[in-house]
């Protein structure tokens, strides 16, 4: 969704919102497509006292596997980004601002990337989850598997022999 910013950067006190889905479906994440629903935006774009600012809520419900058993997920998120907006940058680069030449905002763009930067880089279905087995590949969270732990790897066996 574009929005056209220009009555906002004129007039202080000026208020837009939107609200709408964003489809995010087809995002590839690792193979996945863990965008199994539209993602729920509400903006707020605001002008007090010459700054021009905007907020955006997102909500959606991620869909992908535990990272260390393979167990399917399903969980909600919730995340608000706030951002500056100006006209134009002085210097060439700068975070703390998001540049609006041509006095439109590309929420579709920014929303997106933003989920996408806040996302956790790993996905565990618990906290302790156990993870699989090694040898024969059980899951360990449902409980110990027949395999053999006291099995030593052969590159340590002369450690052993020292400690004996």
């Amino acid at each position: 969704m574009l929005l056209d910013l220009r009555e906002l950067f004129v007039s202080d006190g000026a208020v837009k919102d939107a609200a709408y889905p964003l489809d995010m479906t087809g995002v590839d994440i690792g193979g996945e497509h863990p965008f199994t629903s539209p993602v729920d935006i509400k903006a707020h774009v605001e002008n007090k006292a010459g700054i021009v600012s905007v907020v955006i809520n997102a909500d959606f419900v991620y869909c992908t596997v535990c990272d260390r058993c393979m167990t399917p997920i399903e969980r909600a998120f919730g995340y608000t980004f706030r951002h500056k907006l100006i006209e134009s940058l002085e210097e060439e680069y700068n975070d703390d601002y998001i540049e609006t030449p041509d006095l439109t905002l590309d929420l579709d763009e920014l929303a997106s990337s933003d989920i996408l930067l806040e996302l956790p880089s790993k996905f565990l279905c618990k906290g302790d989850c156990q993870g699989l087995c090694q040898k024969c590949g059980h899951n360990l969270n449902l409980g110990d598997c027949d395999c053999d732990k006291a099995e030593i790897d052969p590159r340590l066996e002369k450690l052993k022999e020292l400690l004996n």
